[in-house]
This record gives C-alpha cells, sequence and structure tokens, in this order.
C-alpha cells in the first residue's frame, strides 16, 4: 500500500521514522511519500520537501514567510491528489495538518490517519470539531488523552502507547550506564551531575538559561552539564556560558540524563525523558509576562499542569515552577531537596514508577503501524 505522511519538526521526524520502520514490517509492499526530514528519508521512499522548510515557530516568523508556507500546503494537497495513496497519516504539527486533513476529506476519497493527536486538551480545544469532520482514526500516545477524547467529546481514539517509552528502553538495552566514561569523553569531573535542559528554542534558552545555571551553581559538590539542543550552534550558548563552570554536550541528551543526579528541565518531552531515566527534576519555564501567564493558566487553561509527568500521573510528581514562580530562589530550594532530603526523592522516584506504568511497555510504532494495515485492509 501507499503511505503518505507529513511531518513539521524534528521530533515528528524521528517518530514517523519508526513508525515507517514499523509499516514496512507488517506491509512488505508499503510505498512511502512525504513531507519529512533524514531519518524518515533513511527509511526510504520518497521526500517531497523537508520539515525544515516548513517550521516557522511564532507570529512574526509565520507572517513573513506566509506566501512560503501556503505555497507549502498548496504543492503538499496536489501531491497528495496527483500520488493518490491509501493513507494520508498526519504526524502532530496541527496547524499545518489539519488544513491538509479538511482539504483531503473534502476533495478525496482518502482516508486520513492522525499518528500523535494534537494536544487540544491544552490549548485551542475548539479544534475538535475540525478533527471529527476530517480526521477518520486518531492514535493517541498519551494515555490521559483517551478520556478527554472519549467521554468528553465522544471521538474514539486509539492509545497505542508512547513511543518515548521505546526510544529510552533502546539506547538503555544499548548503551550500558558507564559513568566513568561519560566523564571521561566528555572532559568532565567526578562529582554528581546536576544536567540542564534548557529548550530546543532559542528564545526558551533566552529566558530560561541563565537563573538555571544561578540556582545550580549553589551546589559546587556537583558539576554543571548542559545538553546542547541540536540546531542551536555552540556560539549562541557561549554568552550565558562566558565565566561560569558548565560544560556542554550536543547529542548525548540521553546519555546527560542516564548520568544525571539531578535534572533542572523546561516543560515538554524532555520532562517526560527525565522521568523515563528516573532523574529526579525541576520542571521551570519562565515567560518575560509571568504574571499574565500565571492568570491565564489559573483562570482559562483546562489542564492542572504542564509538564506530562505529573499530566500522566494526574498528580504533582514534580514541582512545576512556571511564569512568575519560576525564580532562582525557589529552583535552589527544590534542586536542595532533590539531593538532600532522601525521603522526597524516593517519593519522587516511587511516582516515576506510577507513571511509567501508565504508560505502558514499549511497542507504541508497531502497535500503531499494526492498527493501520489491519483497517486499511479492511
Amino acid at each position: 500500500m501507499k503511505y503518505y505522511l507529513i511531518v513539521g519538526e524534528a521530533s515528528g521526524d524521528l517518530h514517523a521514522s519508526h513508525l515507517m520502520t514499523a509499516l514496512k514490517e507488517e506491509d512488505a509492499q508499503a510505498e512511502f511519500r512525504f513531507f519529512g526530514g533524514d531519518l524518515m528519508a533513511a527509511v526510504g521512499g520518497t521526500m517531497v520537501k523537508h520539515y525544515k522548510e516548513l517550521a516557522y515557530m511564532g507570529f512574526i516568523p509565520v507572517l513573513l514567510h506566509l506566501r512560503t508556507i501556503f505555497a507549502n500546503m498548496k504543492r503538499c494537497k496536489k501531491d497528495i491528489v496527483d500520488w493518490k495513496p491509501d493513507v494520508v497519516i498526519l504526524v502532530d504539527y496541527p496547524g499545518f495538518n489539519l488544513d491538509i486533513a479538511k482539504f483531503v476529506h473534502s476533495q478525496t476519497e482518502i482516508p486520513v490517519y492522525y499518528y500523535i493527536s494534537p494536544k487540544i486538551w491544552a490549548w485551542k480545544e475548539y479544534r475538535i470539531k475540525n478533527i471529527k469532520r476530517d480526521v477518520d482514526e486518531l492514535f493517541s500516545i498519551l494515555p490521559f488523552e483517551v478520556d478527554f477524547f472519549e467521554k468528553k467529546h465522544k471521538y474514539p481514539i486509539h492509545y497505542v502507547g508512547n513511543p518515548t517509552v521505546d526510544e529510552v528502553a533502546a539506547f538503555k538495552e544499548e548503551h550500558p550506564k558507564d559513568f566513568q566514561a561519560f566523564v571521561a569523553d566528555n572532559q568532565l569531573v567526578d562529582k554528581p551531575i546536576i544536567a540542564l535542559l534548557a529548550g530546543s528554542r532559542k528564545q526558551e534558552i533566552k529566558d530560561n538559561l541563565s537563573d538555571m545555571i544561578k540556582a545550580a551553581s549553589a551546589f559546587p559538590e556537583c558539576q554543571l552539564v548542559l545538553a546542547g539542543a541540536p540546531g542551536i550552534a555552540p556560539e549562541f550558548y557561549e554568552k550565558y556560558l562566558n565565566g561560569v563552570d558548565v560544560k556542554i554536550v550536543f547529542g548525548q541528551t540521553y546519555m546527560l540524563l542516564q548520568h544525571a543526579e539531578a535534572a533542572l528541565v523546561t516543560s515538554g518531552t524532555a520532562t517526560l525523558e527525565a522521568a523515563l531515566f528516573r532523574v529526579p527534576q525541576v520542571v521551570c519555564y519562565y515567560t518575560p509576562i509571568g504574571k499574565v501567564i500565571s492568570f491565564l493558566r489559573r483562570h482559562i487553561l483546562t489542564v492542572k499542569y504542564i509538564s506530562l509527568v505529573n499530566l500522566i500521573a494526574d498528580k504533582q510528581v514534580v514541582e512545576e515552577l512556571v511564569a512568575d514562580t519560576m525564580t532562582v530562589a525557589n529552583m535552589r530550594d527544590e534542586l536542595n531537596r532533590i539531593l538532600n532530603d532522601k525521603a522526597y526523592k524516593e517519593c519522587m522516584l516511587n511516582d516515576y514508577e506510577l507513571m511509567a506504568k501508565r504508560l505502558g511497555p514499549p511497542g507504541a510504532p508497531r502497535h500503531a503501524a499494526s492498527k493501520i494495515v489491519k483497517m486499511l485492509k479492511k
């Protein structure tokens, strides 16, 4: 069968590449065409556009590139019609993908499947109307989304497990823990590590990193190691690291988490990754309009938490220091509890086990691929 996939960022490229590999195992005749990235290209098929030509974040960049965005949408729609796939598989990236879903549903008979559902439970819940109308099958990787879609909105979905579980499990199997080798390879010292995961975008790094370093520097018995984000040049970090004792490693986030004693983590998938590596963490996310965000969070946003760890466990497992509560003093206090209060640390680690149990075992891409092929054959 012919599968047309669309992703819009690096994480989508990663997850889609694993799904494609699983689809090939289920369907020996699988053909792929996609808007994607290098990892998908390595699996095979034809790449129409690289996601780097699609990914514009923030109001101003989007506004400045509207002509390119619309041209890419037009190209994608025409390419789908011309190629006539058996299914279009959308991966996250709702701003672009829901428009494609609307077109495919209204102008063709091609089924639309959505792998890694849009996070409308956190923001833009009105998009449920578009999903119900334009998406034939929705595959979720977060267990709490089942109640949101099925109970609240009467829209049946498929929970297939979480691909991050697969990725962490595969890494651990391939890389047995060896602290001394990690220290030697990266010119570190023989001290416990506080990992700094300050985000993947320049604005996140700008808003968070300096205060994260100040807070973590209060613990001289530890060394600070920063996970450099893919796509961010080493030179960008220099103004934040100049004169401070912080090492930076690129392309080794999982290796860093595997050996960290504690972590300061901006919200996102990194909080889930830290939990799966059983690293006690503080979730911290500053914005320049902190008080406004705090007000919105209390009175408008419909979710109790911002970190995936807490959302999945449905309880506060890790401290969330967001907006006006993200201060150097608060981060320092929470790090102190993690490093020096054994009972507090053990409680967090026990709650990580609860979260992992709710996620389920590895196998998300395989489960999704199996369902996709069976449904298409029907």
